[in-house]
């Protein structure tokens, strides 16, 4: 099996799991520096490698391509509800781990089964398409003008932090009805809980917040997702109306800047793209399969003890897709020219495959495009070679992507960026109080 493979292959630089047979840990500057080595690695143990999301975290690995679609399309085998963990149940893994908040159990459509997850995903899908893409694509337009106008004058920018970032957050907080003072907090806890940094207080944050939004709309409903949500014959409760809105938001804000950040740096520091033959939705698809926005996530648990692509697991087992490695696999290599842009697994597939990913496609070519559109002599202002990604098991995202430009004068001032105001969550009072934050600075910017 393979968790007894022999362990002789050479892993990474600094891997801790070399000679050791010791699992493979996605965690830490090595793993983060170079994570297709790892990934390289790990398939000298099979289809599935054995991995440490943080100290002491447990998992299984799917670095195969047709393994991953067996494990994704198999849902009598392998369930989503985190309420099946057996090391969470036994204690091993506690809620102040950083890695929890993005793995336990919450009543929405991604951690459900059955009956229960065709309702709540029914109730998700039927709300997403009544977004107006016109008016998305012009929402979109305007919170690009607005974080433009913060940096064109200098003639430089933090594509990630000034742009990448924010967009997103911006947008669905939008699509989403949240007023400043609750969008301020959603911002900050959908940060904190991806980073990792005080990551059980991010959630608090996040899913308070959001409660509070849910209240909001029962009591002044108005066109948006989370009024659409609530109007839906799925009858969702507050609290799963609440934790809809925390995948909704959180999935979608950080794969969104993820994917647009790594985007631009593909089409500001790749040769392929310096001419005219290449679009902006070519530069997504090959993101999408080479560095992909989550890299591994898409956690489920087998039902049994079941033989699994040569690994023997057990019930409760916590198993994750490596998205990363399975679109990269190299038996994939003599067909990859004629897979359908859409075969790679960015969005999952099978009954849990993402929703909004039209959605997410949108954004992303309308924000890259409203970029190089105004700003077209722009250039990476370091080598590639010297930029660094976030640490993490999930996701492959920049830390920072310095870029300069010709500056352009404006004859809007840029606003002073604040602080997202953290304050005690319980004390709303307080947070009304304090100075606005991020998208509270956006609202005022757009109604001056």
């Amino acid at each position: 099996m393979n968790m007894q493979s022999d362990f002789s292959a050479v892993p990474p630089p600094g891997c801790p799991a070399h000679g050791s047979g010791k699992r493979v840990p996605l965690y830490g500057p090595e793993f983060t520096a170079d994570p297709g080595a790892y990934y390289t690695y790990m398939r000298s143990f099979g289809a599935t490698a054995p991995v440490e999301l943080s100290p002491g975290v447990e998992a299984t690995l799917v670095t195969d391509y047709s393994a991953a679609l067996q494990l994704l399309q198999n849902p009598d085998t392998f369930r989503k509800d985190s309420r099946r963990w057996r090391d969470y149940n036994e204690g091993k893994v506690t809620r102040d781990n950083p890695v929890a908040p993005l793995l336990e159990y919450r009543p929405n459509c991604m951690f459900t089964d059955g009956a229960e997850h065709m309702r709540l995903r029914q109730a998700v899908t039927d709300s997403l398409a009544r977004v107006d893409t016109h008016r998305l694509s012009r929402h979109v337009e305007r919170v690009a003008d607005y974080l433009m106008d913060q940096f064109t004058s200098r003639g430089s920018a933090d594509l990630l932090n000034d742009y990448a970032k924010l967009l997103p957050l911006f947008v669905f907080n939008e699509l989403f009805g949240c007023p400043a003072e609750i969008g301020d907090r959603v911002i900050f806890g959908i940060s904190g809980m991806f980073d990792g940094i005080n990551a059980e207080k991010a959630n608090e944050v996040l899913v308070q917040s959001l409660s509070e939004l849910v209240a909001l709309k029962r009591r002044q409903p108005g066109e948006d997702v989370t009024s659409w949500l609530m109007q839906h014959h799925a009858q969702l409760t507050d609290e799963e109306m609440a934790h809809q809105l925390v995948l909704l938001l959180g999935s979608g804000a950080e794969p969104q800047r993820n994917l647009i950040a790594n985007a631009l740096l593909l089409l500001l520091s790749d040769e392929r793209y310096a001419g005219a033959g290449l679009l902006v939705e070519d530069a997504l698809d090959d993101v999408l399969w080479n560095s992909p926005p989550m890299s591994n996530y898409a956690p489920h648990y087998p039902v049994s003890d079941v033989d699994f692509a040569g690994t023997r697991l057990r019930a409760g087992d916590l198993v994750l897709v490596s998205i990363a490695a399975a679109n990269t696999d190299p038996a994939l290599s003599a067909s990859r020219q004629q897979l359908s842009k859409r075969a790679h697994l960015a969005w999952s597939a099978g009954p849990h495959a993402c929703p909004a990913k039209d959605t997410a496609q949108l954004i992303g070519v309308v924000a890259i495009e409203k970029l190089l559109n105004q700003l077209p002599d722009i250039e990476l202002a370091v080598p590639e070679s010297s930029l660094t990604w976030r640490p993490g098991p999930f996701n492959r995202g920049l830390t920072a992507l310095p870029a300069r430009f010709t500056p352009i004068r404006t004859d809007k001032q840029p606003v002073a960026q604040q602080q997202i105001p953290t304050g005690d969550h319980r004390g709303h009072a307080q947070n009304r109080q304090e100075k606005g934050g991020l998208w509270s600075s956006f609202l005022s910017w757009w109604r001056a």
